[in-house]
């Protein structure tokens, strides 16, 4: 599938910026380990609610700490908890550590929500993992509306609740 996303980058004509690097599973080996790109570093979780009938992906900043019973409130869903490494296989088709908002891609049946926090929708790029944690992409804002426009997912955009 990595394959694919790149070709759809490539064939698309969209700029983008291309690193390989050791595999990171957390924020701060990513500060460590991975080359300097252009672009906001950012979080990625996936969420499920209580009953595991919704399941969001929300992108926030590197460095914020979401508070997810205020997001749950926000989203107007049950308590949120984190989702099962079987859920995020089976809805986006990635492992621990190599969730980003280009997993969506393998998301065909529209299962997973979007959550944006106006940061990272606001950055002029975002980097995110293409489908493998041991490699980034940093794709320009552009880049990012046409790849939400091709899987067909809207964002939902807020200022996702922080731990203070």
């Amino acid at each position: 599938m990595q394959t694919t996303l790149l070709h759809w980058l490539d064939s698309a004509g969209h700029d983008y910026h291309f690193a390989e690097h050791p595999a990171v599973h957390t924020i701060d080996e990513a500060l460590s380990c991975a080359p300097a790109l252009p672009g906001l570093m950012c979080k990625n979780i996936f969420v499920r609610d209580a009953k595991g009938k919704r399941h969001v992906l929300v992108i926030v900043p590197c460095d914020k700490r979401i508070d997810l019973l205020a997001l749950g409130l926000l989203l107007q869903t049950s308590r949120l908890g984190f989702a099962s490494p079987d859920r995020l296989l089976r809805y986006l088709g990635v492992t621990p550590g190599s969730v980003s908002v280009l997993a969506l891609m393998q998301d065909t049946g529209h299962a997973v929500e979007l959550v944006l926090d106006q940061a990272v929708w606001d950055a002029p790029q975002v980097q995110a993992h293409p489908l493998r944690n041991t490699a980034t992409v940093a794709i320009p804002h552009a880049t990012l509306v046409a790849f939400l426009a091709h899987t067909g997912h809207v964002p939902r955009v807020v200022k996702v609740p922080a731990l203070s």
